[in-house]
């Protein structure tokens, strides 16, 4: 199983790393607040909207009865639901639940720091995802990145 593997290079080892470094930050260097109501149940919003996006692409993946796995082989090529319009919508959904975290320990610098984390994202996984699925679906891949948003 990858996820063994490949522990602690893994998407959800790197978010709680983030939401971690959210906290510092926001306790250490507590410039740009954004404190009040509005910002909680903003950022509570985004953690919501985050969670169910990804449980919503989950569903897709066992529908299809494919893997979820980063580095993982997929059996089908997912077009539905919210891959619709976004290829990584647990990822995408992740950055949501930072931001929302961000905004929740009332911080900008702790916003900002999902940033970095779709970054590293990109290049540790996600280019290396799309290369899997060039392989494994050739030209339906091909038509399918070409036509929807990585992010």
């Amino acid at each position: 199983m990858s996820m063994r593997r490949d522990f602690p290079d893994l998407p959800p080892v790197w978010a709680a790393g983030t939401v971690a470094l959210q906290w510092v930050v926001a306790a250490v260097l507590p410039i740009l607040r954004v404190d009040g109501a509005v910002f909680t149940v903003l950022g509570w919003g985004l953690v919501g909207a985050g969670f169910g996006l990804a449980l919503w692409s989950l569903i897709w993946f066992r529908r299809k009865r494919t893997t979820f796995e980063p580095r993982d082989t997929p059996t089908a090529l997912i077009v539905e639901g919210p891959f619709r319009i976004n290829r990584n919508p647990i990822y995408s959904g992740v950055v949501l639940i930072l931001v929302g975290t961000g905004f929740l320990f009332g911080s900008v610098l702790a916003v900002l720091l999902a940033l970095p984390f779709a970054w590293i994202i990109t290049r540790r996984f996600i280019a290396e995802e799309e290369a899997t699925l060039r392989a494994a679906f050739g030209e339906d891949a091909e038509r399918y990145i070409e036509r929807t948003r990585r992010w």
